[in-house]
């Protein structure tokens, strides 16, 4: 898919949220400004997170909560790894993430811990080109 604006990612990203139903992890793959973190946004609003949702690079996770449609609260896990070549115990705060059948795990930079990843992750890779467009895969 191409989007064409930040309006149209963070669209996509909501359509997303709305149709998660259980835990999941999410790995965003782009470049730095590929649009990671709007589609995160997006992903949250979509679930229902209130509060503003930005960039963990400088605090490598930030958690949010939310009510899914049984009003029961739940967690969204967004993680960071840009400025870590070694995870550390970073990685077991991510597998305590990711095991929690509460909370829907989004992961940005993921090298240094795709072996922590369940199989069965999705994949969302964003690529930014030359004509400001964004291109959009996803994987499962």
């Amino acid at each position: 898919m191409i989007f064409s604006s930040e309006k149209e990612m963070l669209e996509y990203g909501r359509n997303i949220g709305r149709g998660l139903k259980s835990s999941v992890v999410i790995e965003l793959v782009g470049d730095v400004g590929a649009g990671k973190t709007t589609l995160a946004r997006g992903i949250a609003e979509g679930l229902g997170v209130k509060e503003p949702v930005t960039s963990p690079s400088f605090t490598i996770v930030k958690r949010y909560s939310f009510l899914n449609r049984e009003n029961e609260e739940k967690y969204l896990a967004h993680y960071d790894f840009y400025r870590l070549p070694d995870p550390g115990i970073m990685s077991e705060d991510l597998a305590e993430s990711i095991a929690d059948e509460n909370t829907i795990t989004l992961v940005e930079w993921a090298d240094t811990v795709e072996n922590i990843l369940p199989e069965d992750h999705i994949s969302i890779f964003i690529s930014l080109n030359e004509d400001g467009t964004r291109t959009v895969e996803t994987t499962l």
